[in-house]
């Protein structure tokens, strides 16, 4: 089986590795890609947001299925320009994308199941935006505001702050920007990640993972696309994840099978594990970027054949995963002033080294590696404990060099000293 892979980023560069497991996959092929994947898979140049050329480019390589990793050609239905041309896609169709796409979207489909979630209100003009501020936050009752880009922001559109202040002038920004703006109730509890392969109704659970949002340590600064991530989650009892799966995702996937519009591919459900039990933060449609390091790191059934099975209708048939013992942690290694614009261009030192996963580099002309993006690469390790894992990929870290880089030190650290508790 020859699989295509669209993407460029550490998520991409984690499913080749995966892929590379799977004693059925006899070709990988990845389109754009960066410096580290060009070790893994063919490479070619593509226009992720063209569903034309990635037709032309699997047509081309002969592959026998396509992968598209990033959220903005699935919104854009690349991936029913796929399977209309005869190829098998892993990846949900534009009507089923919506569940990321829009925010307002996903809080309908999740009231018509009867999800528990967030109370929301979405504001399109700015004349209503200091009276719905009023019904949340603080003076409501929460300890904090929740403002969200109804639109893909890339991890970066949710501000959550105790500061009416920082609010309106974030929900005021993206109303400027022609953005409608989603307000939230505020979520308390751990968060996890938890990624579902869906066919249907047919729903396939993977380990459940927790990221890290702000870029620093102790959950300060701004929100990222990710920081970091570890699987599993030892405090976090089987019966809780069980129970997401059937009150959460399987009503969530059968709601869209209701509405004509089947989620097939890779449903990633974000939750905070409240007093009152698990609610959704958000959904996405695809894999999650830094957990799929993690969680893949972990994975022993094989990638290529269970998403295939996905994009082919026969996830039923699939049978249980199986899982490496263990833990897996992920630290993400980011350029100089991210998330803000970052430092790009600069030589990385050490980033070919085991465990070392690209995202934002690129290679020149003479072979060395320069940064290209914010996060710059994934460093993921594995061990007996998370202490174990944590340890491992500290180590591997403190190999690499790159100018004005930084990354959080206390990624899995109160989880594997056993201090989070629901």
């Amino acid at each position: 089986m020859r699989i295509l892979v669209i993407g460029s980023g550490a998520r991409e560069h984690a499913l080749l590795l995966a892929l590379r497991r799977d004693p059925q996959v006899t070709g990988l092929i990845i389109a754009p890609g960066n410096a580290g994947t060009a070790r893994l898979a063919e490479q070619h140049d593509v226009d992720i947001s063209s569903g034309d050329d990635i037709v032309a480019l699997a047509r081309n390589v002969r592959a026998d299925m396509v992968v598209i990793g990033p959220e903005v050609p699935l919104v854009l239905g690349v991936a029913d320009m796929v399977r209309a041309a005869g190829i098998v896609c892993f990846g949900p169709s534009k009507d089923a994308a919506r569940i990321e796409g829009s925010k307002a979207f996903a809080k309908e489909v999740m009231a018509a199941a009867g999800v528990h979630t967030a109370r929301s209100e979405t504001v399109d003009r700015p004349a209503h935006l200091d009276a719905a501020l009023d019904r949340f936050g603080p003076p409501a009752g929460d300890p904090a505001w929740v403002v969200k880009d109804d639109r893909l922001a890339a991890g970066k559109g949710v501000v959550v702050t105790p500061d009416r202040d920082v609010a309106r002038t974030h929900a005021a920004g993206l109303l400027e920007a022609g953005h409608p703006v989603l307000l939230e109730s505020y979520l308390d509890g751990p968060e996890v990640s938890l990624f579902c392969v869906v066919d249907g109704r047919t729903v396939v659970p993977l380990l459940p993972a927790q990221d890290f949002k702000r870029v620093g340590d102790g959950d300060t600064g701004p929100n990222t696309g990710g920081m970091g991530a570890y699987a599993p989650l030892p405090w976090l009892p089987d019966e809780v994840c069980q129970q997401v799966v059937t009150r959460i995702v399987e009503p969530v996937a059968a709601e869209l099978v209701q509405r004509g519009s089947p989620f097939c591919g890779l449903l990633y459900v974000g939750l905070a594990i409240t007093a009152n039990g698990p609610a959704v933060v958000e959904f996405n449609c695809r894999f999650g970027d830094p957990e799929t390091q993690a969680v893949l790191a972990l994975l022993d059934s094989p990638l290529g054949q269970l998403l295939y099975a996905s994009g082919t209708g026969t996830l039923a048939d699939f049978g249980e995963l199986r899982w490496r013992a263990g833990a897996a942690v992920t630290v993400v290694l980011a350029a100089e002033n991210y998330p803000g614009r970052p430092r790009v261009g600069d030589i990385i030192f050490g980033s070919e080294a085991d465990g070392v996963l690209h995202a934002g580099t690129t290679r020149r002309d003479d072979g060395t590696i320069v940064s290209s993006g914010g996060r710059v690469l994934s460093v993921v390790a594995t061990g007996a404990d998370l202490l174990a894992a944590r340890a491992h990929a500290y180590r591997i870290l403190r190999s690499i060099r790159l100018l004005g880089s930084h990354f959080r030190n206390d990624i899995a650290l109160s989880a594997a000293e056993g201090k989070i508790h629901i």
